[in-house]
């Protein structure tokens, strides 16, 4: 896989999702943005451990 995205960057996607009041869950983002799943499963060990990173940013 091809990775370009950040780690950092995944977080602020994930976190821009939550401000806007996008649908977090796992099967939505899988399908309405599967780059940001591929990249946020290659940086966090599952979907659940990066939202909750992306808080604490």
């Amino acid at each position: 896989m091809e990775v370009n995205m950040s780690a950092e960057e995944v977080l602020q996607n994930i976190q821009q999702l939550k401000v806007t009041g996008g649908n977090l869950n796992k099967k939505n983002v899988k399908k309405t943005n599967p780059q940001l799943m591929r990249h946020a499963l290659h940086y966090f060990p599952d979907w659940n451990s990066a939202i909750e990173k992306s808080s604490s940013i």
